[in-house]
């Protein structure tokens, strides 16, 4: 079986049963009617609020994979990146792994451009590259979250400036000149390039805060969606160090992981941990729904022979 000219594997088989048991797992642990009670409360003027700013954080997405593959040389249209990464939500969505829909979107984009073999290397380095940006700042924003929560004091700063000496170790290590040929010597080349070189900095910067931000927002939202009213100051630090969970490729879009995190964080801060599931599961819904152009895309056989992307070199 395949899903955008990909192949469902065993693993992703696995990452579909880890979801399933630990959603399972915590429906045993905690009262699930309780949870079905709040889900049942959605607002749909929340809802509708979050599929307009699903809009905006798709649109950032998808300029800064334009911005990030211009950068290394390949043309890209904006309308194009946007449908594509409508598309790549999607499969990240419903298909195990989390990462499908990028495998995805650099397997269409290197075919769409089939003529031009050397620009394959820039365009899949573009797709990692973009998503890079984006998850640096979700882990600078997690850490910093994870500083302001009181009852991490005790660790937080230590764990913080570890974190963050490695983020300049990195910093380092993106700026430093490699000068070989390999591989490796080509990525780092590009990352520098499509990360660093003149205004890409601040941009890449910009563009990865506002699609993060997105994110914050959305999960405040979903408390929002189903009646808790939890106060921002108490809310907002809580979020990013259970979006981060989503990361570990071990789920189906974060499934279970993410709920578990909740569950955990929620508990361990003297809040109801059935509230923390329970806003965990209505973000799941409302991420899910906002895919769903994706979803037409797909339907609709707009993977065809087009001819997109067009190298610069």
């Amino acid at each position: 079986m395949t899903v955008a000219g990909q192949p469902i594997t065993r693993l992703q088989i696995i990452r579909l049963c880890v979801s399933l048991g630990l959603l399972v797992a915590l429906a045993r642990w905690l009262e699930v009617g309780r949870i079905a009670s709040r889900l049942a409360q959605m607002q749909p003027t929340w809802i509708g609020f979050s599929l307009a700013l699903s809009v905006v954080q798709v649109a950032a997405s998808a300029w800064r994979w334009r911005f990030t593959a211009g950068q290394l040389g390949v043309e890209l249209p904006l309308s194009i990146a946007v449908r594509e990464y409508y598309l790549a939500m999607f499969l990240n969505q419903v298909v195990p792994g989390g990462v499908v829909g990028d495998v995805s979107r650099a397997w269409r984009h290197v075919r769409a451009q089939s003529a031009l073999r050397s620009a394959s290397g820039p365009v899949v380095r573009a797709v990692i590259l973009e998503r890079v940006s984006g998850q640096v700042v979700m882990v600078i924003v997690g850490m910093i979250s994870v500083m302001l929560l009181p009852v991490c004091l005790g660790v937080t700063w230590w764990w913080g400036g570890l974190a963050l000496g490695a983020v300049g170790s990195g910093f380092w290590f993106w700026v430093y000149d490699v000068s070989d040929t390999s591989l490796l010597g080509r990525f780092w080349r590009d990352a520098r390039l499509a990360l660093f070189a003149g205004w890409a900095f601040p941009l890449q910067l910009a563009s990865s805060t506002l699609v993060v931000a997105t994110y914050l927002i959305t999960y405040v939202m979903a408390a929002r969606a189903i009646g808790i009213e939890t106060s921002l100051s108490v809310l907002v630090p809580l979020v990013a160090p259970v979006l981060l969970t989503m990361l570990l490729p071990v789920t189906i879009a974060g499934w279970g992981v993410r709920e578990g995190a909740a569950a955990v964080m929620w508990n361990v801060t003297g809040l109801t941990a059935v509230d923390g599931v329970a806003i965990s599961v209505a973000y799941g819904i409302l991420v899910l729904l906002s895919t769903l152009p994706g979803g037409l895309v797909l339907a609709l056989g707009f993977i065809r022979r087009e001819s997109w992307v067009v190298s610069r070199e």
